[in-house]
C-alpha cells in the first residue's frame, strides 16, 4: 500500500510517498503548521488515514459501558459510535467542528474497541477448542499490548480481565484501577492501543508524538510500534529535534505555514556531512550557525548564546571538528540557504594559521578555553562588582584570584604537565594535516612520512611553550598566562575568590546569570573580549 500526500507550497506542491512500513517525520518550530499539516494530510486521505491530534485527553476509564467492536471502531474513527457512521461525521462528533485545535477525547472509545475485540476473539478461540481445533490461539490486541508496554515498563505488571483494567508493582501482589496509571504509563497505552486497533492498511499520523512519554523509552516505543503494524504507514509531526533524529524515516523541516493554505517544506538532505540531528537542527534554523569547540555543557553555551545572540550555537568538539563543519557547510550546496561560521579556541596559532582559519570563516578565541574568559581581570571584576565589592576591597579579590591561579603553576612539574598538553596538541594537530595521496609506492610513503614528521621540532615547540607560561607568571601577566594555560579547576578559585561558593553553585549562578541577563556587565565584558563574528 503506497499513500500519496500532496503538500500545498507557494507556487506548485510538494509530493510525498510514504510505502506501507515506512514513516516520514515532519519537524518544524511553533507557528510552522504542524497541526495544521496534520489536518491537511488526514481530509486528504479520509477514513484511510488516522490522527492523533496534540491535544489529547488522557483519561483512562476501565468501567467504560462495553460496546460491540463496530461501534466502537467507528467512534474511535469518526467520533460517532454508530454503524451509519462515516468519514462526513468525522469533523463534526471526533473533533467537533475544530479539526486543528479540538481536544481530542477518544479514549473512552479506544478502550471499548480493546474490550469488544478481546472478547470476540475470545469467543472465537473458545468455539474453535469446543469443535475440537487445537490450533495455538491467536493474541488479542489486548495481549500484544500488555507484552511491549510491561518490555517497555518493566517496573510495572499491567492485568486485563474480561471487563477491568489494573496496574501492579512488579513483583507486588497489591494492584490499583488502570484509572491511576502516570501520565507515561497511559501515554504509552493510549499510543499502542491506537496503532494496535487502527484499520488495516491505513495511515497513521502522530501529532507531537513525545508528549509525556519518558526519553529513555521513546526510541524503543516508537520501534516497536512501527514493527506491531508492518501493514501500516506512520506520519509523525513533531518539534522535538531528538526525537526526529532518532527516527529510520525520510524527513521534512516546515520553515513557514500561510493560512492560504500553502507551507514551505524542505526535505532534510541524507548526504549533507553532517548527522541527522545536526542537519535537522542547521535546517530549522532561522539563524546562521556558529560552530565552537567544546562540549554541550551549560556554561560553554550560556557564554556563547549570551554573546552571540543572533546566532545558532553548535558545539562540535575539538577545533578540527569545528573546521570540517564550517568547510563541509559553506560547500554544500544544499544547505547555502544558512550561513556558518566558527570559533576555536587560542592554541598558539601562528599568524599564517590565523590568516589561513579566517579565510575558511573561522576565528579564534583570545582564551585557551572558553571557561578561561570568566578569569580574565574585566570580567572577573564585573562579577566581584555585582556581589557588592568596590574599591580597596574590590582590588583584594581580583589580586587574590590573580594570585591563587598563578600558583597553581608553582613548580616545574606544574609548568611541565602544560607543556606537555600543548605539545600532544601540536603534534596532534600536525599529523592530520599530512597529506600522502601523492605517494605510489611504499618507499615514496615512508619518505614523504618522515619528511614531514621530521621537520616537526618537539623540543622546540615544547621551549617556546615554556618561555610563554614562564614570561606571564613573572610578569604576572594574567591574560597571556589565559591565552596559554588549560585547566577546568580554575574556575573553582574563581568561585571561591569571587562569590565564596563552591563551583558548581558558582557555574550555576554564571549560567543564570549570562541567560537571564541579570548582571548586564557581565555579557558586555565578555562580548568586548571575544572576536567580532561576520556571517557568510
Amino acid at each position: 500500500m503506497t499513500f500519496t500526500i500532496n503538500v500545498p507550497t507557494q507556487n506548485d506542491r510538494e509530493e510525498i510517498r510514504i510505502e506501507a512500513g515506512s514513516s516520514v517525520v515532519f519537524v518544524g518550530a511553533n507557528g510552522t503548521g504542524k497541526t495544521r499539516l496534520a489536518t491537511h494530510i488526514e481530509n486528504t486521505l479520509s477514513l484511510n488515514a488516522h490522527r492523533i491530534s496534540a491535544h489529547r485527553a488522557l483519561s483512562l476509564n476501565p468501567s467504560v459501558p462495553k460496546i460491540n467492536e463496530t461501534e466502537a471502531l467507528l467512534g474511535l474513527r469518526t467520533g460517532y459510535a454508530n454503524e451509519a457512521a462515516g468519514a462526513d461525521h468525522r469533523l463534526g462528533h471526533r473533533w467537533g467542528s475544530k479539526g486543528s485545535v479540538a481536544l481530542l477525547n477518544d479514549f473512552d472509545f479506544l478502550v471499548q474497541a480493546l474490550f469488544a475485540e478481546q472478547s470476540n476473539k475470545s469467543l472465537e478461540t473458545h468455539k474453535k477448542v469446543r469443535s475440537g481445533e487445537n490450533g495455538p490461539a491467536e493474541p488479542t490486541k489486548f495481549e500484544i499490548l500488555i507484552n511491549i508496554w510491561e518490555q517497555l515498563l518493566p517496573h510495572r505488571k499491567l492485568h486485563v480481565s474480561g471487563d477491568d483494567i489494573q496496574v501492579s508493582v512488579t513483583g507486588d501482589l497489591e494492584r490499583y484501577s488502570g484509572s491511576e496509571m502516570s501520565d507515561g504509563e497511559r501515554a504509552v497505552f493510549y499510543m499502542l492501543g491506537q496503532t494496535l486497533v487502527a484499520a488495516e492498511d491505513s495511515l497513521i499520523i502522530f501529532d507531537e508524538p513525545e508528549l509525556h512519554i519518558h526519553p529513555s523509552i521513546m526510541s524503543r516505543l516508537w520501534d516497536e510500534i512501527e514493527a506491531v503494524r508492518p501493514d501500516c504507514a506512520f506520519v509523525f509531526i513533531t518539534h522535538d529535534l531528538e526525537f526526529a533524529s532518532s527516527r529510520v524515516a525520510e524527513k521534512y523541516v516546515l520553515r513557514e505555514y500561510n493560512a492560504k493554505p500553502y507551507w514551505t517544506i524542505e526535505r532534510v538532505p541524507e548526504e549533507s556531512g553532517f548527522d541527522e540531528e545536526l542537519t535537522t537542527i542547521i535546517l530549522g534554523s532561522r539563524k546562521p550557525i556558529l560552530f565552537v569547540e567544546g562540549s554541550n555543557t551549560s556554561l560553554d553555551i550560556a557564554i556563547y548564546r549570551s554573546c552571540f545572540t543572533n546566532w545558532t550555537i553548535i558545539p562540535k568538539g575539538s577545533c578540527e571538528q569545528v573546521i570540517h563543519s564550517v568547510v563541509t557547510m559553506r560547500r554544500n550546496e544544499n544547505l547555502t540557504r544558512v550561513t556558518c561560521s566558527g570559533i576555536v579556541d587560542a592554541d598558539d596559532y601562528c599568524t599564517e594559521d590565523i590568516e589561513y582559519l579566517a579565510r575558511l570563516g573561522i576565528v579564534t578565541l583570545p582564551v585557551s578555553e572558553i571557561e578561561n574568559i570568566i578569569l580574565m581581570p574585566n570580567v572577573s571584576q564585573a562579577i566581584a562588582e555585582s556581589e557588592g565589592y568596590s574599591g580597596s576591597e574590590l582590588d583584594a579579590k581580583l589580586t587574590g584570584l590573580s594570585e591563587s591561579i598563578f600558583q597553581t603553576l608553582n613548580s616545574e612539574r606544574a609548568i611541565e604537565d602544560v607543556v606537555v598538553r600543548y605539545c600532544r596538541r601540536r603534534i596532534d594537530r600536525t599529523l592530520k594535516k599530512i597529506d600522502l595521496s601523492d605517494a605510489g609506492n611504499i618507499s615514496e610513503l615512508k619518505g614523504k612520512y618522515m619528511q614531514e614528521t621530521d621537520a616537526l621540532n618537539i623540543d622546540a615547540i615544547a621551549e617556546e611553550s615554556r618561555s610563554r607560561i614562564v614570561a606571564a607568571i613573572e610578569n604576572r601577566d594574567l591574560p597571556v598566562l589565559l591565552k596559554n594555560y588549560d585547566n577546568k579547576g580554575m574556575i573553582a578559585l574563581a568561585a571561591t575568590h569571587l562569590k565564596s561558593c563552591r563551583r558548581q553553585n558558582f557555574e550555576n549562578w554564571l549560567t543564570r546569570a549570562l541567560r537571564n541577563g541579570s548582571v548586564p556587565s557581565l555579557t558586555s565584558t565578555i562580548q568586548e573580549l571575544l572576536p567580532e563574528i561576520q556571517a557568510q
